[in-house]
């Protein structure tokens, strides 16, 4: 049984929302704010937070965002009766896998959660095509996939997950053009409007990253894709 943590305040669609899920088949941990939904988080094992966007006492932006510091990996959604532009780009900056309106259908809502964990599970399969126990050069750092360190003189980053699969493809494909559609399908398996955006805030992540080796560059090419270049 998967175990989700909603952080929904209103009260009659939490009651009613939390009876849905569980009648499908899904463990449910409901706050009614957002600091009462960290404090849940942190002391359970969660396999997806849905978050309301606004609540009292922290907003769901402000509770995704202290998640991610913890387990940055974990996937989430926001719910929301607010439909501007801002937000849905502020959501999915933050690293959100879905963005649901209000009102939205349900089942709806049943078919979006599965798909995520769907993704997520192909994801974790896909580590395992990563190199293990082996550390890769790329210009001046060293690349352990295995235990997610990227390491450049004394200075060691932990990396998260998808970041290392998305550098270990970037690496595979080096100093060629990479087609945009193809990273989508490789790391997020799906080259839809939302995944395309998520991709791009992982690319500066990953540029930031990399950023004390001069001689690595990630090259956009306008509309078709990427290049990862190392010069010699």
């Amino acid at each position: 049984m998967k175990n989700i943590l909603l952080a929904e305040d209103d009260l009659d669609f939490g009651t009613m929302l939390k009876q849905y899920l569980e009648l499908n088949k899904f463990s449910v941990s409901w706050a009614k704010d957002g600091n009462e939904g960290f404090e849940i988080f942190k002391n359970d094992d969660f396999d997806i937070c849905i978050l309301d966007v606004m609540m009292p006492i922290m907003d769901g932006f402000s509770l995704a965002e202290k998640i991610i510091e913890v387990n940055p990996e974990i996937p989430f959604l926001f719910l929301t009766a607010r439909k501007t532009k801002e937000d849905r780009i502020k959501g999915l900056k933050l690293g959100a896998d879905d963005y649901v309106v209000k009102p939205f259908e349900a089942e709806e809502l049943i078919l979006r959660i599965k798909n995520i964990m769907n993704r997520t599970e192909q994801q974790r399969t896909v580590r395992a095509e990563l190199p293990q126990n082996e550390i890769i050069s790329i210009g001046k750092y060293t690349f352990d996939a295995t235990n997610l360190e990227l390491k450049i003189n004394d200075k060691t980053q932990k990396i998260t997950e998808k970041e290392a699969r998305l550098l270990f493809y970037l690496y595979s494909n080096r100093n060629q053009l990479i087609k945009r559609d193809d990273i989508l399908l490789h790391v997020w398996h799906k080259t839809d409007f939302f995944s395309g955006r998520s991709m791009d805030v992982f690319i500066t992540r990953v540029r930031k990253r990399l950023q004390d080796d001069p001689n690595i560059s990630i090259d956009s090419v306008r509309g078709i894709g990427l290049e990862f270049n190392i010069k010699n």
